[in-house]
């Protein structure tokens, strides 16, 4: 039911108000307050209403954020004083997509034996449900001013020394960006800066190719730099001075450097760059790999000694503030670094090696991946199937895994000679082929 980053899928199919209504019911079995929140997709409101439902008719009290970004849910658990929380999104996936994600009090997502609690209700009708003189309350609450006041205070900028910045909130539930960062004293210009969760300004997904507006943008006005969030805000994504869109591998470089001392560890998944652990390796700061997802990459971050955790997609981990990935907390502090040494610098510092990036759309990725994985362990010597599998040539590596939140295969081959990445990745790619056939 839970992929890498809650439950997801198409709305009407995967995705429906008799499974909000069976998750509400489920979780209502373990708590009486619940903050919900959702992006702006138009079923959201159906959902958030049926999951709302669910909780009450449990005896569980709602607190509606109503339109909200995913950090912001997470966050107001803890505000709120409530058990859980529960984000109606489908984050960067597709507008026909929609999805739900929970939240523990302490900011970091439903862990594995929660998730696996919550599934297993479901899957056996388990509910608490109350009579007509023990239902819940559902009240509303905005959390958006505290979350931006929050953040913004996180941050040491002063407000003379504070860059205009371009945001683009790619028609997400993200403005609290903007909210924050004018608190600190920067101009801001946004793009697609209307809630619409059919997504028309750009996919919600904020790639380099999705993000080409915000790029020129960027390259020709006075703006220092850009930022990009997918339709929940979880996510960020940048572009520099000179319109150039930062590859995830280089932010979180950047990002982990900054937050990192000498002896501590990074989170990072296992399909992140060798640049990164070069880059942080002249610090003194290891990594440690996770499976891909926010939620692994959060509970490593959680453990000792992890100052920070990221993934190349644009989710961003300062446990020392939440460990939800807080894409407007990010947006503050990438303006804070921009403005000790400007990002375009900061960038140029990392090393750049030759990575290719590839889905595969299939049916049934799962199966794929297995038979892939039979051939590759009995050919290979150095495999590891923390996430899929990856494969160390010495020279060069590659990765295949499972989207844990699209029906793809991802594909990811990398080498810090441009030769031994191709053929790194076409080594990858057959093996997927022969692998469907």
């Amino acid at each position: 039911m839970f992929g890498t980053s809650g439950i997801r899928g198409p709305v009407g199919e995967a995705v429906t108000a008799g499974l909000a209504l069976d998750v509400g019911r489920a979780l209502g079995v373990e708590a009486d307050r619940v903050v919900v929140g959702r992006d702006p997709r138009e079923s959201g409101e159906l959902l958030t209403d049926a999951l709302a439902a669910g909780l009450r008719e449990s005896g569980t009290d709602v607190i509606d954020l109503g339109v909200a970004a995913t950090p912001t849910v997470a966050r107001a658990v803890g505000w709120r004083d409530a058990d859980a929380g529960a984000a109606i999104t489908a984050s960067h996936n597709p507008a026909p997509d929609n999805g739900i994600k929970l939240w523990q009090p302490s900011g970091q997502a439903f862990d594995e034996a929660g998730r696996e609690r919550i599934a297993e209700r479901v899957r056996d009708g388990v509910a608490d449900l109350e009579a007509w003189d023990g239902l819940g309350t559902r009240t509303t609450w905005d959390g958006r001013e505290r979350h931006a006041r929050t953040i913004a205070d996180a941050v040491s900028l002063a407000p003379a020394d504070a860059p205009p910045v371009a945001v683009d909130l790619g028609n997400g539930a993200g403005g609290v960006s903007v909210d924050a960062l004018q608190r600190l004293g920067c101009a801001v210009e946004t793009l697609n800066a209307q809630p619409d969760g059919s997504f028309p300004g750009r996919p919600s997904e904020p790639t380099a190719d999705n993000c080409a507006s915000l790029s020129a943008l960027v390259a020709n006005t006075d703006a220092e730099l850009g930022v990009a969030h997918d339709g929940d805000a979880d996510r960020l994504r940048a572009a520099t001075a000179d319109g150039r869109f930062v590859s995830g591998d280089e932010l979180l470089a950047v990002f982990a450097r900054e937050a990192a001392s000498p002896g501590d560890t990074v989170a990072v998944p296992v399909d992140t760059s060798l640049a990164v652990a070069d880059f942080l390796a002249e610090s003194d700061v290891a990594v440690a790999y996770t499976p891909v997802g926010d939620v692994y990459v959060a509970e490593r971050a959680s453990q000792s000694g992890v100052a920070f955790g990221g993934e190349p997609s644009g989710a961003w981990i300062w446990p020392d503030q939440t460990l939800c990935p807080d894409g407007p907390l990010a947006a503050c502090r990438l303006v804070a670094l921009h403005a000790e040494e400007p990002l375009r610098e900061r960038v140029a510092a990392v090393p750049d090696y030759p990575i290719r990036r590839e889905s595969v759309a299939v049916e049934d990725k799962h199966a794929v991946v297995d038979r892939l994985a039979d051939r590759i362990t009995a050919e290979y010597d150095d495999v590891a199937t923390l996430d899929g599998v990856r494969v160390d040539l010495g020279d060069a590596w590659f990765l295949v895994r499972a989207s844990g939140t699209q029906p793809l295969i991802r594909i990811t081959a990398e080498a810090r000679d441009e030769g031994r990445a191709t053929d790194a990745f076409e080594i990858a790619s057959d093996a997927v082929a022969g692998a469907r056939e």
